[in-house]
């Protein structure tokens, strides 16, 4: 029986337009509503952008945002974690001074954070992640907001070297995760959508093979490893493919929707 639904949103939920058959989602979202079923809405996305594209279902949908670092439940923040003052800054300076022509956005849960400075093609692609954003003339200077997050768009072919050279500098502080397409999120370790999914599974009081759940990056993995029924999308890594059970239609066929409707 499944009590639970989980996706990831960019290039699993989402086609290549950002976008989605909203009347054809709104009957099988009817359909969950009427039986029960949790519709969990995962992602390294800011909360604020991931709720613009479900108008009028905020209260009935679950948000993961920021990678499990923070859980909104009708619209209400219900778990959150955050850096520690004193790594943030050391990872800043880090990313600075070590990486100097690296732009990057600091992730709060009020808002996001980037330089004024920055690269007008970095801003723009920013703000299509973050939709509340500040910017900043020194990140020496960010408002009193916790970061929960760190999200840097690098070339797609040093995306693994970047990460790895983090993941060594920081050892066992964060966790840097590659999402798909060039970026890369530096996350708190052990916080993650999976992490995250399996609270809610258990405040909810729902097994974890009651979920089903569709992804198509590294940072889905742990989300998929909860579940037998876990779907890679066509179009997903060589891990999300080894780590689901199952495989999905391409994002760009409704892939999610069309399992969904033979499920439902």
């Amino acid at each position: 029986m499944i009590k639970a639904v989980a996706v990831d949103m960019d290039g699993t939920f989402l086609n290549g337009a950002n976008t989605y058959e909203h009347e054809r989602f709104d009957r099988l979202f009817a359909q969950m509503q009427e039986r029960g079923i949790q519709f969990i809405v995962a992602s390294g996305n800011q909360y604020y952008q991931l709720k613009s594209f479900f108008p009028g279902k905020e209260e009935q949908i679950t948000f993961v945002s920021d990678n499990g670092a923070l859980i909104f439940k009708e619209q209400k923040l219900a778990r959150e974690h955050h850096f520690s003052s004193e790594l943030v800054n050391k990872i800043i300076s880090f990313l600075v001074e070590k990486s100097n022509d690296l732009d990057f956005v600091a992730c709060g849960i009020k808002s996001s954070y980037m330089l004024k400075s920055a690269n007008e093609g970095f801003k723009k692609f920013a703000r299509i992640y973050s939709y509340e954003m500040e910017e900043v003339d020194s990140f020496e200077t960010l408002p009193e907001d916790p970061i929960v997050k760190f999200a840097l768009d690098v070339a797609v072919e040093k995306t693994a070297e970047i990460a790895e050279r983090l993941n060594q500098a920081f050892e066992g502080s964060i966790t840097a995760v590659t999402s798909g397409h060039g970026s890369i999120d530096i996350i708190i370790p052990g916080i993650t959508k999976g992490n995250a999914i399996k609270w809610l599974l258990d405040e909810w009081e729902i097994e974890p093979n009651e979920l089903v759940a569709f992804g198509d990056a590294n940072n889905d993995l742990e989300m998929l490893a909860l579940t037998e029924q876990s779907y890679a999308m066509k179009e997903c890594s060589p891990e999300v493919l080894a780590t689901a059970k199952k495989q999905a239609p391409s994002n760009n066929e409704s892939g999610v929707l069309q399992v969904l409707e033979k499920l439902l």
